[in-house]
């Protein structure tokens, strides 16, 4: 067998999701290069990994037996990684942090001098809605995750890093009650906030996309109006192709925050992370969120 570190990476993503789209997504590589490399890694068993059912893929006995132990490779392998590091006096491991979706206009902020600081650690960050982001970090997949909402059902502690501000958009500044209103999909926080505005406005609900950048495009394009974290349209409100709409009971105003399991033990990477934070939040806030106060 000739099979590659990188492929049962591949092979342990797929068992995790279930979903090439998304694993390919995930792994930052492309759908037919992750199928490629899957298929390279299955054709050296004799016996299938996995199988189509319904278009969807099902792993089998076999399959599950040698995800185990591509699972305990892969980790000694990391661990060689991490020594190796070590003995070369470089702060090694990996940080694992799941945002929500928006939280990718903040996160990069708050991470970039500790990565540069800290050559020897892996970073792995993932960036979906706050429902995957808090399955995540429920079952221990990660050691931080980044929401504006807390959790009402687990017990968790938080870093608050930065005021989170909800305007309603357009590509002009009217509206009236004939007007299309563009919505998150179901376990975003934005969506939440969404729904209590617009029920209070006796709007009707009428197209749904499934991320924030997929919505800005269409208010942009003016399929209609949203409400829309202002962290994520400053060059579009900069340039004048989006407008934030008056409202008295707006912005809505939560916080970006980090937030662990309670009584769960931090890693030496991750403890080291949060003294980073705790000690530069304010001059990251500083020198590169300063202009949310405006609005």
């Amino acid at each position: 067998m000739n099979y590659s570190l990188h492929q049962l990476r591949i092979f342990l993503k797929v068992v995790e999701l279930k979903n090439i789209t998304k694993a390919a997504e995930q792994m930052h590589i492309t759908q037919p290069a992750l199928s490629m490399q899957l298929k390279n890694f299955q054709g050296q068993f004799n016996m299938p990994l996995y199988e189509y059912v319904s278009k969807r893929i099902i792993i089998t006995d076999f399959g599950q037996k040698i995800a185990t132990l591509a699972k305990s490779t892969v980790e000694q392998s990391d661990q060689i990684k991490y020594h190796t590091k070590a003995y070369q006096n470089l702060f090694s491991g990996e940080l694992k942090i799941s945002s929500a979706s928006t939280g990718k206009y903040v996160i990069p902020y708050f991470l970039e001098g500790f990565i540069e600081k800290h050559k020897g650690i892996d970073l792995n960050l993932d960036v979906s809605n706050k429902r995957k982001v808090i399955e995540d970090l429920n079952h221990k997949l990660i050691d931080f995750a980044l929401v504006s909402v807390v959790p009402d059902n687990l017990e968790i502690e938080q870093e608050l890093l930065i005021d989170n501000k909800l305007y309603l958009v357009g590509k002009n500044t009217t509206y009236d009650h004939t007007t299309r209103l563009i919505y998150r999909e179901e376990g975003s926080a934005t969506r939440a906030v969404m729904d209590a505005f617009f029920e209070a406005e006796n709007q009707r609900k009428s197209l749904k996309l499934t991320s924030n950048e997929a919505v800005k495009q269409a208010v942009i394009a003016g399929l209609g109006i949203s409400i829309l974290p202002i962290i994520g349209i400053k060059h579009e409100l900069s340039s004048g192709t989006l407008k934030i709409i008056p409202k008295k009971i707006l912005p809505i105003v939560t916080k970006w925050r980090l937030i662990w399991l309670k009584n769960r033990v931090l890693s030496p990477v991750a403890q080291a992370y949060l003294a980073y934070v705790r000690e530069h939040k304010e001059s990251i806030q500083k020198n590169n969120f300063k202009w949310v106060k405006k609005f």
